[in-house]
């Protein structure tokens, strides 16, 4: 798999979220360093089991963040773009962020609001242990070839409106 030429400016920056030892979970891990492997995508990428208050001052560097996380939900196609908007109030706990609350930190801290987008990836084993199931297997070759091609060109700016409870902060793809 190649990035897509121009589907992602070098300035991009990829955040994986996820754990690789809680089976499924580790799809954000799982992306990332297929995405290192892969010929064409230039930005930096950062692994983290969870997002934190810390991150604000990460992605404000940023014009272009794109965070990966598995999903417990069911996805068409395995995976779905969403965007990702700062959240109308911050909200802490002190097991793990949603991007949104970390994207209104970087603009409240930092006074910088970087685009954002999630890929969610559908997963279905949340066990301990290492290793993907065929289906988590399946969709992360499905969302890696979707992010090869760059993000859709739809709505909200370019990108769909996030809707469901994936990302950082569902109990499922947190460890």
């Amino acid at each position: 798999m190649g990035i897509g030429p121009g589907s992602f400016a070098p300035e991009t920056l990829l955040v994986a979220i996820g754990n690789s030892g809680r089976g499924d979970d580790g799809l954000g891990w799982a992306f990332a360093n297929r995405v290192r492997q892969a010929a064409g995508f230039r930005g930096p990428i950062e692994y983290r089991y969870q997002l934190q208050v810390e991150d604000a001052e990460l992605i404000s560097r940023a014009p272009r963040v794109v965070f990966v996380d598995a999903c417990a939900e069911r996805l068409p196609g395995g995976y779905e773009w969403r965007a990702c908007q700062p959240a109308r109030h911050f909200e802490f706990s002190t097991h793990a962020l949603e991007p949104g609350t970390v994207l209104k930190l970087c603009h409240d801290l930092y006074g910088a609001g970087p685009a954002a987008l999630l890929l969610a990836i559908e997963g279905a084993r949340w066990a301990l242990g290492s290793g993907l199931s065929r289906r988590a297997e399946r969709n992360l070759r499905r969302a890696l070839d979707a992010f090869a091609q760059g993000p859709p060109d739809s709505a909200c700016n370019g990108y769909p409106v996030a809707r469901g409870n994936c990302g950082a902060g569902s109990a499922e793809s947190t460890g």
